[in-house]
């Protein structure tokens, strides 16, 4: 299998920093490369190093909630206010955790394919777009309404982004919105739901890679990668927050079913 190079290393990474915590699917997206250009599969070790810039984005970005969270939930517990937040986070990871372990074989095997994403994504975009517009005829309400039944939820409704193009933060922001969360709400929830997610998947992915330990000479390339997608995906995750309030969901809606009608129509 050919290496990657720079050009490819760098496109990848910027799709991925730029995706991943948009509701747009990075699992549609990183499909577009090799089947528009023919590019080979970049393999493990860049995959984790895509994962852990994104990984690093977050936690950076949510640093002091996160500090705040860990204090209060250890000290308090679940049932004190400043610590809930960290509690309903990990029992909202549960669904996805048992979902991944029982059918990450069945996944693998029968929904990676073009059309899966292609559909997934339309579906997906409509459902969200249905959301935010359900939502326009409330105020919203904030992180501090979550409960444990609305972080259950929200919980179940992310196991679906198992299925490739359905896009982890659109699923959940879609939850969040249907719920009855602001849009702001639902996008940190989501995006600080990502971080338990994101290190369960890595540490699993890690262990694979001490197995099959990357060349010497890739080491360059995967710490450009690494923070290329980082630097991206902070700021994604900034700009997001402070636009979507402005711009609503929908632009993202329109962009989500005319990529999946671009990957049924060309690609499929």
């Amino acid at each position: 299998m050919a290496e990657p190079g720079l050009l490819q290393t760098a496109i990848l990474a910027l799709i991925q920093g730029l995706t991943e915590f948009l509701p747009i699917s990075s699992s549609g997206h990183l499909l577009l490369p090799s089947m528009l250009l023919g590019w080979p599969d970049q393999g493990l070790a860049f995959d984790v190093a895509f994962h852990s810039g994104t990984l690093v984005a977050v936690i950076w970005y949510f640093r002091r909630e996160l500090a705040r969270m860990i204090a209060g939930g250890l000290k308090y517990g679940p049932g004190h206010e400043e610590g809930k937040l960290l509690w309903l986070l990990l029992f909202a990871t549960v669904p996805v955790g048992l979902a991944g372990l029982l059918l990450r074989d069945v996944i693998e095997v029968y929904t990676r394919s073009v059309i899966v994403v292609a559909v997934t994504s339309i579906v997906f975009g409509l459902l969200l777009g249905f959301a935010d517009f359900s939502g326009r005829r409330n105020s919203g309400q904030g992180m501090h309404s979550i409960g444990w039944k609305t972080a259950m939820l929200i919980g179940l409704a992310q196991t679906l982004a198992l299925i490739p193009g359905a896009s982890r933060s659109g699923v959940t922001m879609t939850a969040a919105l249907l719920c009855r969360l602001d849009r702001e709400s639902a996008a940190r929830f989501s995006f600080l739901l990502a971080i338990p997610v994101m290190l369960a998947s890595g540490a699993l992915e890690a262990l694979d890679l001490i197995a099959r330990p990357p060349p010497a000479r890739q080491l360059w390339l995967l710490g450009f990668g690494t923070a290329l997608s980082a630097i991206v995906a902070w700021l994604s995750i900034h700009w997001f927050l402070r636009l979507i309030g402005r711009i609503s969901f929908q632009p993202f809606v329109v962009y989500r079913v005319a990529l999946g009608l671009f990957l049924l129509l060309f690609l499929a």
